[in-house]
């Protein structure tokens, strides 16, 4: 399939079925990381449009709610089956607007294919798994349990893992049976519009999936919607904390995926290997650009010098460039501004003596958002770079003697959102991961997600879980029916 249909949109306002080019003001102007070079300029919704989405969406409600869940599991099947048809194109799409790596975008389309999939599986049992018999103690009743959908949602994603994020609450969300406004990022809009073009060709009745393109105006107005019954966000925590704010005056359900500054723990009996690979692969994935970047190495003490030489040794070998040249395994940063916000962070380092054992610049030959991958040495617990998240490729360490020690240096931040541990000691490993204080922790392996896993955070990264079965009963209010005993 040609890469032209997803890139040059005229459209991007999908409302009760119909394309539009919205009511917003100007142009979204689309850039190419690598180039800084604009791909596209594309029309934009505005608030108008939001309401007509969200009065869209309510007015599907009942009939898609109605669904046999095993027709909207057919849907969700669907969907998956229209991303992989559009596989490669999708894959070109993201590396020229994201910058990713053609493994990196490989692995998202994989991802967003995998999410529709599980959730059409869970989706089959729902109906057969409603009305579950409580027998009530001391009493003359029964009680029965249903799971029904809590309404129309709205739904908004971020610039880092466009097409991911987003399917990572589509789908639960059309699984349980509610319909859904989505806001795609103002920076990576174009690839979340292929959504609509396959709830087309599939022929989803109208109404129950809407897009919304557009900038922080029409962020605020999904947030006070009133025919949403839940708004469920995924970004930075100053905004997180906006959309909270803004949904507290009618006491929404509010889901929130917020930030993290996570903890990786490699014991003295680790393997070197594993080790290295949890390591580059949590901070230099995606360039950084990830909430759930492990951006504070907790090494012991006594291998300290061995491992910061091999983890430099494998740094060095870690080829940064454009997406679409060979054995590039670091693209650019995504967003200029995010670009410009990392360097800061590069500026401070060295104005606080930081030890910057390699990268701490940019690409000097290139016009795009290049950056070098970063490592910063022993840093000192106090400074901004140890416990601010940078959200790019850049790694600070310190060093621990006691795995009490560790687990205190882990904990000691207000985020919570994952953490790893390399660790050979089967006892150890379960103590040091039960230690962590956060919502998804790996042991002996490098970052993955599985649809079926549980994501989310403690303290500051969030609330609520998405994927596995709690990403369903996310979009699911629990009815109890009390009757006599027959």
């Amino acid at each position: 399939m040609s890469q032209t249909p997803l890139l040059e949109r005229n459209q991007t306002v999908f409302i009760n079925g119909v394309w539009s080019s919205g009511t917003g003001h100007g142009k979204l102007t689309v850039t190419n990381p690598s180039t800084r070079e604009a791909i596209a300029q594309i029309p934009t919704g505005g608030p108008q449009d939001v309401e007509a989405a969200a009065k869209a969406a309510a007015n599907a409600f009942a009939a898609w709610k109605a669904q046999p869940s095993a027709k909207r599991a057919a849907y969700l099947m669907q969907f998956a089956a229209g991303l992989t048809k559009r596989f490669e194109a999708l894959v070109h799409v993201q590396m020229l607007v994201s910058g990713k790596p053609k493994w990196e975008a490989e692995f998202d389309i994989g991802d967003a294919i995998a999410t529709f999939e599980y959730y059409a599986g869970l989706a089959e049992d729902i109906d057969a798994s409603q009305d579950d018999p409580v027998a009530h103690r001391g009493g003359d009743h029964i009680g029965r349990v249903r799971y029904e959908p809590i309404g129309p949602v709205g739904l908004i994603v971020p610039w880092n893992f466009p097409l991911v994020t987003s399917a990572w609450k589509i789908a639960p969300a059309l699984a349980a049976g509610c319909t859904v406004v989505l806001k795609p990022s103002e920076v990576t809009p174009l690839i979340e519009l292929v959504y609509a073009d396959i709830a087309l060709e599939i022929g989803l009745p109208e109404g129950v999936l809407n897009i919304v393109t557009g900038e922080a105006d029409v962020g605020m107005a999904m947030t006070v919607a009133h025919e949403f019954r839940k708004v469920s966000f995924t970004g930075s925590n100053a905004v997180g904390a906006k959309v909270m704010q803004a949904v507290s005056d009618r006491c929404l359900p509010v889901a929130l995926e917020l930030g993290g500054k996570s903890p990786i723990i490699v014991t003295q009996d680790a393997d070197f290997e594993t080790a290295l690979d949890a390591v580059i692969g949590g901070i230099f994935f995606n360039a950084g650009q990830i909430c759930s970047a492990t951006s504070r190495l907790i090494v012991h003490n006594s291998i300290e010098a061995d491992f910061v030489e091999a983890l430099i040794d494998r740094t060095h070998s870690y080829k940064v460039g454009c997406p679409f040249s060979p054995d590039v395994m670091m693209g650019p940063i995504t967003a200029r501004p995010q670009f410009d916000k990392i360097k800061s962070y590069f500026d401070h380092a060295k104005a606080s003596g930081l030890n910057c054992i390699t990268g701490g610049t940019t690409v000097d030959e290139s016009e795009g958002n290049f950056l070098m991958p970063t490592i910063y040495r022993n840093v000192p617990h106090e400074n901004r770079l140890w416990h601010e998240e940078v959200f790019g490729p850049v790694l600070a360490t310190t060093t621990f003697d006691t795995d009490e020690e560790a687990l205190s240096i882990a904990n000691d931040t207000h985020y919570g959102l994952v953490g790893s541990v390399v660790c050979a000691d089967p006892q150890r490993a379960e103590t040091l991961c039960n230690g962590i204080v956060a919502g998804h922790i790996w042991l002996n392996t490098p970052q993955i997600v599985y649809p079926d896993s549980a994501w989310g955070g403690f303290k500051s990264s969030g609330i609520g879980r998405e994927l596995g079965p709690s990403g369903l009963r996310a979009y699911q209010g629990l009815k109890h029916v009390t009757s006599p005993i027959a």
